[in-house]
């Protein structure tokens, strides 16, 4: 049996989805850019699709910005602000200490133009608290950038507290939303923040397309520059069949949102009862409560969790020891050191992450993997 438990890395792509975009690579094959017929027809797909999107996040329409995927976002969002908005008196930058490594690495190239580049850390739980950022914050801050949740333990962030926050000392806020649709309601308006992200190939939509919400109010500067496209904020020709591919998986994972997540929460609350039953010396990274249901991390005592995944891959089972975006990197996760782990145990997590094709079948197949996998590899561990 082949089973896909790696849904926080990447979706497959809902057939109905690729329906729609398939007229889009051939019969109307267009560039929006163009000012005969079949260039206006696609002019007009395009703005159709933003307008499917600004409705579901309740924005502005001109407030949308297409991109290759949330990694371009972040850095657009991030650089493009800090760069267009030089200021003496607003020299620093705060990012939670759990965010995304694009994130990270967007505010680090930042120091080189002057910034200064904070972390405001998480607890065990591994939420971020308003208490924690008060204490860190200042007039002197120009972003605040928290992710709404995390992409290796799953918790969620008080978004609408953080932002009110930052607001309050004259900051602005970003969060990179990812890993949050369809898990949480984004409204753009509710939610008071500057700046979002988000990635098609996340919720069933194509890989390489992505989204940024630019409070139009906010002075930017486009990294990408060319033609103009994207109200002068993101040059090149649009990736039309993978705009209409992104549009149309939003409207899905939120038209069908209430019946998905209560199928998603008795699947997560059954793989990990089950989990505990068959299996000794289990136990979750970061809140139970404060978690959206697609997300299981679980570190197994005494075994790295490198070793768990490789022995799961030859039986068919695909899942994680963490972001994806860094998998060629073995160095202990991040993460799972600010959320305060024990040392001997920040290689022995495996992320676990359900999806809208995972079935219980599956699920019963890995329990019965993974619980021959855990005695063969704890029966030689050196630290048993």
């Amino acid at each position: 049996m082949r089973v896909y438990l790696d849904n926080a890395a990447t979706t497959p792509l809902d057939p109905r989805v690729l329906k729609k975009m398939l007229p889009y690579f051939t019969e109307k094959f267009g560039n929006p850019a163009s000012i005969h017929a079949l260039g206006q027809e696609a002019f007009i797909a395009l703005e159709e699709a933003r307008e499917k999107v600004a409705n579901i996040l309740k924005a502005p329409k001109d407030s949308l910005v297409f991109t290759s995927g949330a990694t371009e976002s972040n850095n657009f969002i991030i650089r493009g602000l800090a760069l267009a908005n030089k200021n003496e008196k607003r020299k620093r930058i705060i990012i939670s200490a759990i965010e995304h490594p694009c994130v990270r690495e967007a505010a680090r190239r930042l120091m080189v133009a002057g910034y200064t580049i904070d972390y405001v850390p998480a607890n065990k739980e591994g939420i971020v608290t308003a208490k924690a950022l008060e204490n860190l914050i200042g007039d002197d801050v120009l972003l605040v950038s928290v992710m709404m949740v995390n992409n290796e333990i799953g918790t969620i962030q008080d978004i609408k507290k953080l932002a009110t926050i930052a607001h309050r000392f004259g900051a602005y806020f970003h969060s990179d939303a990812v890993q949050a649709v369809p898990y949480l309601n984004i409204d753009i308006k509710a939610l008071k923040v500057d700046f979002l992200s988000l990635s098609a190939h996340k919720f069933y939509g194509p890989k390489g397309v992505g989204l940024a919400y630019i409070n139009p109010d906010i002075k930017m500067q486009a990294l990408i520059v060319g033609g103009g496209q994207e109200n002068n904020l993101r040059s090149g020709t649009h990736n039309l069949p993978g705009i209409i591919g992104l549009s149309e998986a939003l409207y899905l994972a939120y038209r069908e949102r209430d019946e998905y997540l209560k199928r998603i929460s008795k699947l997560q609350k059954y793989f990990w009862e089950k989990l505990k039953q068959e299996i000794p010396e289990v136990l979750i990274n970061g809140s139970w409560e404060k978690r959206v249901p697609a997300n299981l991390n679980v570190r197994f005592r005494y075994i790295e969790g490198e070793a768990i995944l490789m022995d799961l891959s030859q039986k068919g089972i695909c899942v994680s020891t963490g972001s994806a975006c860094s998998a060629s990197d073995l160095r202990a996760s991040y993460v799972l050191k600010e959320i305060g782990l024990d040392k001997n145990y920040l290689n022995s997590n495996i992320r676990f992450s359900f999806g809208r094709f995972t079935t219980k079948a599956e699920l019963d197949y890995t329990i019965k993997a993974l619980k021959q996998t855990v005695k063969r590899l704890r029966a030689f561990s050196p630290i048993n």
